[in-house]
């Protein structure tokens, strides 16, 4: 009997020792969580904080943006039926207003077929000079048929790497052949300062060619002896009768076009030289006399087309 008592005893211990073993293990278990909490820094408990307080107004912040979204409709609705009761008189206050343009049946042509006589750094001021033709072109009161002929190599490739949305310019003819492949012989006259003939006044039949060179004279009179070559009429802009310069007469190509633009606008050779020319070519309005006359001093017109100008003027169209 003594014996099956001690057996019997032996699993009851058993038992209770592996209860005392959970309930032991429970109680590390549950303390794992303010072990943890007490491991966090003051700083890491905020931040903790910070992030549950901010998960849990999602919504509250989400309801409120709905609330005013649906509050600035229901303004913009209210404003539109305020004005189309006064007749929509205020809106046509607000609208700038807008040039009638009128488009000019002259052409103006820049001739590319200088690319071998350049060097880069050349071309790329050229490619400049030609986006701030265009550029004008698109905004211009009488904008004329824009020509850009015998395009390739060093020029071409400059406006594939740095501007290739030129490809998707507009109200432009752009043309790997010479101009005297695209215009007839007898409309062409090339403007070039070499020539002894000066223009008088713009003919709109006519196609006026620029040739496209930076040259820093060192091709002096290599236009005019183009025009030469091919026979065609050639003159230079009355810019002496009308302005004295510090420098040689040979202006950018985007000068020469731009003042042509002036002149359809204005009417007037003197108001569209000293709209166009810039500060640094030192010009001086000069009388009947070819005696200097004080001029006012106008704002510098740079070579260089502005990038933001291109995404203006085409947004505006």
């Amino acid at each position: 009997m003594a014996d099956d008592s001690v057996d019997s005893e032996a699993p009851s211990r058993q038992e209770n020792h592996d209860k005392d073993g959970e309930s032991g293990q429970k109680q590390s278990s549950n303390g794992a969580a303010p072990a943890e909490s007490q491991s966090l820094s003051k700083r890491q408990r905020k931040k903790l904080l910070k992030q549950q307080k901010w998960e849990e107004e999602r919504e509250l912040r989400k309801q409120k943006r709905k609330e005013r979204k649906q509050q600035r409709r229901l303004q913009r609705q209210n404003h539109h039926q305020e004005e189309e009761e006064e007749g929509g008189e205020a809106q046509t206050v607000r609208k700038r207003p807008r040039r009638e343009v009128t488009p000019s049946s002259l052409r103006l042509v820049v001739d590319c077929s200088f690319d071998d006589q350049m060097l880069i750094k050349d071309v790329r001021k050229l490619h400049k000079q030609i986006q701030r033709c265009y550029a004008e072109n698109r905004r211009a009161l009488h904008p004329v048929q824009f020509y850009l002929t015998s395009l390739g190599g060093q020029l071409k490739q400059s406006m594939d790497e740095k501007d290739k949305g030129w490809v998707n310019w507009k109200d432009i003819s752009i043309k790997t052949e010479h101009y005297s492949e695209v215009v007839a012989k007898e409309d062409l006259v090339y403007l070039t300062s070499d020539s002894p003939n000066v223009l008088e006044e713009l003919d709109q039949k006519k196609a006026y060619v620029i040739g496209g060179l930076v040259d820093h004279n060192h091709h002096k009179g290599i236009t005019f002896e183009r025009a030469k070559e091919l026979g065609i009429d050639h003159a230079q802009l009355p810019l002496s009768s009308f302005v004295k310069m510090n420098s040689r007469k040979v202006l950018a190509v985007n000068h020469v076009f731009e003042i042509v633009l002036a002149y359809l606008e204005k009417g007037s050779w003197q108001e569209a030289f000293f709209t166009v020319l810039p500060q640094r070519k030192g010009a001086v309005a000069v009388d009947k006399d070819g005696k200097a006359v004080p001029e006012k001093e106008e704002e510098d017109s740079e070579s260089d087309s502005d990038p933001d100008t291109l995404e203006q003027t085409e947004k505006r169209t």
